[in-house]
């Protein structure tokens, strides 16, 4: 099989993604759409990463099937706005272009990721009906985009799920999306030979990038998941609009990758802060260990027992 610069750069970019989605449980889509755009139109993308993504999607939730009964019914208002947004979105894809809607998607996001990785956090006490809402708007933007990853993640970091609940309802919302968008998009007619002839790039990174990215997150704490959650999403969403703006003629060559290099800071600083806390967090109870053993050996009563 002969590989095309562009079959390369398709192969390296998705194994990169699926280590990154079978760490985090989505990101597939988000890292792949804006480096594979580059060379493939939406029309031969997004057939192929929707059918990839229903596998996908899947298998996530098979690793997660434990939590499923602890969360299906929070997110089955996401679930039941799905059909009727990706409808719409289909229909859009004719004749909307995709970058403009990715763009204004990514400048809504970008404060409210920053905010969550700030540890801000307003948990939506109507979560039924702004979970509906918020299901028919993921809808149309995956069904547009291929990328529903960010948004969703965001919306149930912000609700508190932890890390077992967090992949189990990803992994519903995103099944269904998948599978939606895939009857949609077989009905409109947009499978065609190119977007099947991806497979053979897509499959083998796949196979060996989900099974990394699941081996290297199993350590991870929660609270720290969540927060590399949200700086995965900052990245990408910095880099969305970068490239986007280059896209569309907004700005000029480099001078476009100046809010990727500004979130990137901003992150980086918030990073700092998160990791130092967490460090001043872990060495008080060994502060607290040592001030007693050495209470205990000099014969001085403990302060709780006077």
């Amino acid at each position: 099989m002969h590989v095309t610069s562009s079959a390369l750069v398709l192969i390296l970019i998705t194994l990169l993604a699926a280590t990154v989605n079978g760490a985090l449980g989505y990101g597939f889509s988000s890292i792949t759409v804006p480096v594979a755009l580059l060379f493939y139109t939406n029309r031969v993308l997004n057939p192929a990463l929707v059918w990839i993504e229903v596998a996908l999607n899947a298998y996530v939730l098979w690793v997660n099937r434990a939590s499923v009964s602890q969360v299906w019914r929070r997110v089955a208002p996401i679930i039941l706005g799905l059909a009727p947004g990706v409808v719409l979105g289909t229909s859009l894809l004719h004749r909307v272009q995709p970058a403009w809607l990715k763009l204004a998607t990514f400048v809504v996001l970008l404060p409210l990721i920053l905010l969550q990785a700030a540890g801000v956090r307003r948990p939506i006490k109507a979560e039924r009906p702004v979970g509906l809402a918020f299901g028919g708007g993921l809808g149309v933007l995956y069904s547009v985009t291929t990328i529903s990853g960010p948004p969703l993640a965001l919306m149930l970091s912000n609700q508190g799920f932890t890390k077992q609940d967090f992949r189990a309802g990803l992994g519903l919302v995103r099944l269904a999306e998948s599978t939606f968008t895939a009857t949609a998009y077989y009905f409109a007619g947009m499978f065609a030979r190119e977007s099947v002839g991806l497979f053979p790039y897509i499959l083998p990174s796949l196979a060996v990038g989900i099974p990394l990215g699941v081996r290297i997150i199993r350590r991870v704490r929660p609270e720290t998941f969540r927060r590399i959650c949200m700086s995965f999403d900052a990245w990408v969403v910095g880099y969305g609009i970068s490239t986007l703006l280059q896209q569309l003629n907004l700005v000029e060559g480099a001078a476009a990758f100046s809010v990727l290099t500004t979130v990137g800071l901003v992150d980086t600083w918030l990073l700092y802060r998160f990791f130092g806390y967490r460090r001043v967090e872990a060495r008080a109870p060994a502060s607290r260990a040592s001030a007693s053993t050495l209470l205990v050996s000099t014969g001085t009563p403990h302060p709780e027992r006077l």
